[in-house]
């Protein structure tokens, strides 16, 4: 079942966040039993040659591939989506204009206007990938800017979009706050309760980067696409919490 469907259920989905331009840290994350692995063409460390090794790796363990371009832009949206991505997440999205370029960036005609050209997709899905591409493949445009908040009704609205990912850290900042999750305050919750009215009155899902303290409250909130963890933070978190266990039991000074 693809995420799309899942969400029209009513279903939350659980993701992690690749940072690291590695295939074998996708693949483990895969196989621990998220709903979907990102890969982080934006701020993390890959380029094209590793994310088209973390899609198929991604593929191996089981998960639903997901790619953050690092631009609204037709070329690299058509290439993730060759290689096996079946969503793609849009930042710095600002009007309904730009989540429409988006939104026909990711669907073949008629719905947009994606040139066919699956040459690594249709490797693992043959020759039904097109038949389904549009139903499957989620578009995802960021809320992050103040001008997107103020027309995030319109975004919403747009045909084709799937779903409204809050960017936290991007939005905090762009209303005058430190990066971040700031729940708690006026601006930043009115900015989540405005993105999520927009989404519900448009029938769409709501996503967020989120972390495994925070990702409660949002189910809470209703998102139906959470991040849970990175796969940097996992590794950080667990090498310092080895470290930290081995030293207590050594005596060994911290």
């Amino acid at each position: 079942m693809s995420l799309k469907s899942r969400w029209a259920a009513g279903e939350a989905t659980l993701g992690a966040w690749c940072m690291i331009p590695s295939a074998l840290s996708a693949e483990a994350l895969s196989g621990a039993g998220f709903d979907w692995v990102l890969v982080d063409m934006q701020h993390g460390c890959m380029d094209y040659e590793n994310a088209l090794a973390m899609i198929r790796a991604i593929d191996l363990g089981g998960a639903v591939p997901i790619v953050r371009v690092p631009w609204n832009d037709p070329g690299i949206i058509g290439r993730v989506l060759d290689a096996g991505a079946l969503g793609v997440v849009i930042p710095m999205i600002q009007s309904a204009a730009d989540a429409r370029r988006a939104a026909d960036a990711c669907l073949y005609p008629p719905a947009g206007s994606r040139s066919f050209g699956p040459i690594r997709v249709g490797l693992r899905d043959g020759q039904g990938y097109f038949a389904n591409a549009n139903a499957r493949v989620a578009v995802i445009p960021m809320i992050e800017t103040a001008q997107a908040l103020a027309e995030v009704e319109d975004i919403a609205a747009t045909p084709g979009v799937d779903a409204l990912f809050v960017g936290p850290f991007d939005l905090s900042i762009a209303l005058g706050l430190p990066p971040g999750d700031n729940d708690g305050k006026p601006a930043f919750d009115a900015a989540i309760a405005a993105v999520t009215a927009a989404a519900r009155r448009a029938g769409i899902a709501t996503a967020v980067l989120s972390n495994a303290k925070v990702a409660p409250l949002r189910l809470k909130q209703g998102f139906r696409m959470i991040s849970v963890t990175t796969d940097l933070a996992t590794l950080t978190g667990a090498a310092r919490a080895d470290l930290d266990i081995v030293r207590r039991a050594g005596g060994a000074n911290a």
